[in-house]
């Protein structure tokens, strides 16, 4: 690394995987981007040991970042109105949605764009070893993310457009209608049939039409897949979410899938 580089780091935790991105702002290039697919969903404890072994085997972590964020990726979060958040009640609005334990450490993001808040639970023996091994760093819901991103760059349209982040056993989905966050909600799912169930449920709950809204994607999906052909068997207009980015990504990253890395992504 050069003397004068700029670097930042991107991890992203879930349940199911890890993901990693390098943002090289000196060159304002992403010159790192690797996930690491789970066989299945585990603990906080053993995401953990997958951590620390990634980033004690791999030299892309071995250099001095400038900046560090950790996005925590599960349910365990809720979007509360600006003006109706009470500190004292966090574990309030949470309770009524997610699954908390007594003792869970809660916290939030606001989401100045629509003037939320968003309280959730973050994977705290995550942070305290990403707090010994790199120092101060920043941690964020993923959702925070992703809702931010999305009003941030969506063009001004007045019809509804639904934004599917799908992950190996999740779907966030969020209904922007008139640059205005419609809905946001995540939904686990077993099979395809759970999947479609659940899109076409919020099709309905928001008096969608699927032969006139169109789906977004982005996350563990591709072309022809199963996911994605028992979504284009009911709606009409499914594409894969676009965006130019402020940086440009290294030629040794493969940019036919970057709708995978939505989420880290939009992370800088």
């Amino acid at each position: 690394m050069k003397i004068n580089d700029i670097k930042e780091l991107s991890i992203q935790i879930n349940l199911n995987g890890l993901s990693f991105c390098i943002l090289n702002r000196t060159l304002n290039t992403i010159e790192f981007l690797k996930t690491i697919p789970f066989e299945q969903k585990t603990t906080p404890v053993e995401v953990l040991n997958h951590l620390k072994a990634e980033l004690s085997s791999n030299t892309a972590f071995s250099e001095d970042f400038n900046a560090v964020l950790v996005i925590h990726q599960n349910e365990l979060a809720t979007l509360v109105p600006e003006e109706l958040y009470n500190v004292e009640h966090k574990a309030d609005y949470l309770k009524f949605n997610s699954k908390i334990l007594r003792n869970d450490f809660i916290t939030e993001d606001d989401i100045s764009i629509n003037k939320t808040v968003n309280v959730y639970v973050p994977y705290v023996n995550i942070n305290n070893y990403i707090f010994d091994t790199f120092g101060e760093f920043v941690y964020k819901h993923s959702s925070s993310i992703l809702i931010d991103s999305h009003l941030q760059n969506i063009e001004t349209k007045d019809e509804p457009i639904v934004y599917l982040n799908i992950n190996k056993s999740t779907v966030e989905v969020l209904v922007i209608e008139k640059n205005k966050l419609q809905l946001f909600n995540v939904f686990e799912y077993h099979s395809k049939e759970d999947f479609i169930y659940y899109i076409l449920f919020v099709f309905e709950q928001l008096k969608l039409d699927v032969e006139t809204t169109t789906i977004e994607l982005s996350g563990k999906v591709e072309k022809n897949d199963d996911l994605y052909t028992v979504l284009f068997t009911y709606v009409r207009h499914v594409n894969f979410v676009e965006k130019k980015y402020k940086f440009s990504i290294s030629n040794d990253i493969d940019r036919r899938y970057l709708h995978k890395h939505f989420l880290i992504l939009n992370s800088f």
